[in-house]
């Protein structure tokens, strides 16, 4: 199953599904048929691999060189981690040839096991472990946003004992990456659609846990996309809990795709984000509603409707 049908589905929540597996970076890549070169968006828009339908069959390094004559200047991976070294040394070799910016990718992720809100010692040791790896791979890809899921609830488990059990690893996780200037972000995932079972899915919770841990290597991604879907109100929740977020991605709803597709108001949303001051990534957490290569315009239209001014 690709990266889209995963989008479709629901089955990643915030996190966008590329699989390195059997994709090789080509030495001398049959260069997709670009777009108009297009000036630079205003905002960090970031896409991951095989977002746009030009991404079907094409080199990581080719998705890359077409994201950037379409005005991208940042990017995402959220399954970097499955990829070799020497994969993710080349996907920033050109980026840096490019003069784009690498944003978060995925450092440890459950949608089955509880991780952050149990006590099995097994378990919980697993998740620094792949902490500390995540570590290199930043500094690797020279990017401080590391997306750790933080797995399903435990039904048989008060709800406030979870809650300190997160919040003792997520203090764990803080000291891993604090020396490294690191940044951890966690994602709340919707119960009502896509995702019934995970620990983490108010803005409100995520506040709270980021507030008690008191890091600047713990911060909440706010996924636009689920906080729609599992609260509203998406201007008066992001500004209370602006001081904590430290990434942001989109999607529209229904559908999970580009917006203008469904019922958020993205040009006045972007525009309150632009307004606050934040430079930061933007990732597009979301799939193409159109096919081919009318269906790539139509979404980079769509993003030129709502790039702020």
């Amino acid at each position: 199953m690709n990266r889209k049908e995963f989008l479709r589905n629901g089955m990643l929540g915030g996190a966008a599904l590329t699989l390195f597996s059997g994709r090789a970076l080509s030495n001398e890549p049959e260069h997709l048929e670009p777009f108009d070169a297009m000036a630079p968006f205003n905002m960090k828009f970031s896409p991951d691999f095989d977002i746009f339908n030009q991404g079907d069959g094409a080199s990581f390094e080719e998705q890359l060189e077409w994201g950037y004559d379409s005005g991208f200047r940042a990017w995402e991976s959220t399954w970097l981690s499955r990829s070799t070294v020497s994969e993710q040394k080349e996907i920033k070799r050109v980026m840096d040839r490019l003069g784009m910016d690498f944003g978060q990718f995925v450092g440890t992720m459950s949608f089955k096991e509880v991780t952050f809100a149990g006590k099995d010692k097994a378990i919980r040791e697993r998740v620094l472990r792949e902490v500390r790896e995540s570590v290199e791979i930043a500094k690797r890809m020279d990017t401080k946003y590391i997306h750790n899921v933080l797995g399903v609830a435990d039904p048989k488990l008060p709800w406030d004992f979870q809650m300190a059990n997160a919040i003792e690893l997520l203090k764990q996780v803080a000291e891993i990456y604090e020396p490294h200037g690191l940044v951890m972000v966690m994602e709340t995932m919707n119960h009502k659609i896509n995702h019934p079972g995970m620990f983490l899915h108010e803005i409100p919770q995520a506040y709270a846990m980021a507030k008690a841990v008191q890091s600047p290597s713990v911060k909440i991604l706010f996924d636009v996309y689920h906080v729609q879907i599992q609260e509203g109100n998406l201007i008066p929740t992001m500004d209370y809990a602006w001081d904590e977020i430290g990434y942001i991605q989109i999607g529209d709803t229904p559908g999970r795709n580009e917006p203008g597709t469904g019922e958020i108001n993205f040009k006045n949303v972007l525009q309150h984000i632009q307004d606050k001051g934040y430079r930061g990534f933007v990732g597009l957490e979301h799939g193409i509603s159109g096919n081919g290569e009318e269906g790539d315009k139509a979404a980079l239209k769509a993003y030129r409707e709502v790039d702020p001014k």
